[in-house]
């Protein structure tokens, strides 16, 4: 039996048999989170460390007169074994809800319905993963980590709800170097093709040798700009701080203030939704509610929704949709524009193509400012054609700015960011995003 269909079994052995525990006036929602995963970690081209996990996390919260407590724990895949855990950390639930006071904001466990979805991968087989990687890369000081093998969330509750997703996939994150200076790029999906992961080499090798050309050191100001992919994900990535939030907008730490307000405005060129149909992650929450295969977040620059949990809609008397408490995108899409790949040189004439950004942070929150450096293939252009790399610059830009009247083109090509974090396990989710042509991007150092 594989991991995948042994962990769904126990799953269902476990949470039945805890959900069956309850006594009246109890109500109870169970997430699993599971994983089983092979991580080759590279340094100059040789594995540095090659390890494989297996992790099964179980968390639990209880409603019980009135209070809630969360509880999280590890499970073994061993029904019997698993029991005995569940029952423990269902009478800890109990005791740490009689410490605590009553939640006025706790959200009714319902049933939101059932799903079950699992994707099979084309993965490559473990004894083949460093082949695959460090022949084509021969000649070259590649760093990265490859991580991939089944992953699953599923969830059910008291009332009957249930849902079930499993995928397998992968990600290799790599950098190449040259001294110190670098190229880096992301290879991932559900199927390994070794002739797409040549060919992100390639261009990786390619970009690696302009890194060569001795550097441009600039000035600080404004200069025409092209994002590409890599350095839009990571501004995108900004939005996930509370930019979104529905409770941070209405406690006023959201970047978006102003333009839910209509105090401010952001280009018709841009355009953003939660699309799970990327396939990024599932649609259930960790309360196992539903989300809508997309919504619109901005549409041609106005704000159409924030992401609101049920929690913020039960304290502010507003429409849910969905969202995880921490109220962020998890599958996110920036929708692409007009700009052709061909074009990108010849439209941006003379500035900066940045590949990736780094280090970001908002300088100033409410006006949707962000501070953050150059990294990685960045380069200096000069009519349409690549000079050389430049010294690191930071970068000190509003939104309202480079997404508003100094946004001149989206690329009409996408590229997935996945979520490539495995700090206490893999993460689920990502972005798909366009690059942008931006006119006077603000560098400040």
């Amino acid at each position: 039996m594989s991991f995948t269909e042994n962990m769904k079994q126990s799953f269902n052995q476990v949470a039945d048999h805890l959900l069956g525990q309850l006594k009246n006036g109890e109500q109870a929602n169970v997430n699993l989170n599971a994983e089983e995963s092979l991580f080759v970690r590279f340094n100059g081209n040789k594995v540095r460390q090659n390890t494989h996990v297996e992790q099964r996390t179980l968390g639990l919260l209880l409603q019980k007169d009135g209070k809630t407590a969360h509880v999280s724990f590890s499970i073994t895949g061993q029904a019997e074994e698993d029991k005995k855990r569940a029952d423990f950390w269902l009478s800890q639930a109990r005791k740490e809800c009689d410490l605590l006071p009553e939640d006025p904001y706790q959200v009714p466990i319902k049933n939101n319905g059932t799903s079950d979805s699992t994707f099979k991968g084309a993965l490559l087989p473990d004894d083949q993963v460093i082949s695959a990687i460090t022949n084509p890369a021969q000649g070259t000081d590649l760093a990265g980590l490859y991580c991939g093998g089944p992953l699953i969330s599923a969830n059910k509750n008291s009332q009957g709800q249930s849902h079930w997703f499993a995928t397998e996939n992968f990600f290799m994150d790599y950098s190449l170097y040259h001294g110190e200076k670098a190229v880096k790029s992301v290879y991932a999906g559900t199927a390994w093709n070794q002739k797409d992961f040549d060919a992100n080499l390639a261009l990786s090798k390619n970009q690696l040798n302009l890194m060569d050309r001795p550097k441009v050191t600039l000035k600080p100001g404004a200069y025409r700009t092209y994002l590409a992919p890599g350095a839009v994900a990571e501004m995108a990535s900004m939005l996930s701080w509370g930019a979104l939030s529905f409770n941070a907008y209405k406690q006023g730490g959201s970047a978006l203030q102003k333009l839910a307000e209509k105090e401010k405005s952001l280009s018709k060129l841009l355009s953003l939704r939660e699309n799970y149909g990327l396939g990024l992650t599932h649609r259930f929450n960790s309360l196992g509610e539903l989300a809508d295969d997309t919504l619109e977040l901005i549409s041609a620059g106005e704000l159409k929704n924030f992401m609101t949990s049920s929690r913020s809609a039960k304290e502010y008397g507003v429409q849910g949709n969905a969202a995880d408490s921490y109220e962020a995108p998890r599958s996110l899409e920036i929708l692409p524009g007009g700009l052709k790949e061909q074009d990108i040189l010849k439209e941006l004439g003379t500035g900066l193509y940045l590949s990736n950004l780094h280090y970001l942070n908002w300088s100033d929150r409410l006006n949707a400012r962000i501070t953050g450096m150059t990294r990685y293939a960045c380069f200096w252009v000069e009519n349409g054609e690549i000079i050389a790399p430049i010294a690191d610059l930071r970068f000190d830009e509003s939104l309202y700015d480079c997404w508003g009247p100094n946004l001149l083109a989206v690329t009409e090509f996408q590229a997935v960011d996945p979520m490539v974090s495995t700090y206490e396990s893999r993460s689920f989710g990502g972005k798909k995003v366009p690059g942008m042509l931006i006119k006077d991007f603000k560098f400040t150092l």
